[in-house]
């Protein structure tokens, strides 16, 4: 079953720089499972995040791409997941993200 993977920057990311490369070893990342998240991601679509650079605003994940996920969304965002024991530690990971003002990068399948 493919996976996406949710980890927090240790850095927010600046504008000009792109996020092209799979690496979610590096972030430390979560995985979940794609049919988690096809539920879930419908209900977070209409949240501001971007694509592979800050320089793209867009709505919602990059089902098969890189989004990132601003500290500002991640409220929307666990009060979707909340309750819902198949997202306990993807909330867990946004609650730490928010609480540090993080950006969370997403590695879609």
């Amino acid at each position: 079953m493919p996976k996406h993977q949710f980890g927090i920057m240790r850095q927010n990311p600046k504008a000009g720089k792109r996020y092209d490369k799979y690496e979610p070893e590096k972030y430390g990342c979560l995985a979940v499972e794609d049919e988690i998240i096809e539920i879930f991601s419908e209900e977070i679509g209409s949240l501001d995040m971007f694509w592979h650079t800050v320089d793209k605003p867009a709505k919602g994940l990059a089902y098969c791409g890189v989004t990132l996920i601003p500290p500002e969304s991640a409220q929307s965002m666990i009060a979707v997941a909340y309750g819902k024991p198949e997202l306990s530690e993807l909330c867990e990971l946004l609650r730490q993200a928010q609480s540090q003002n993080k950006f969370i990068i997403h590695f879609g399948i």
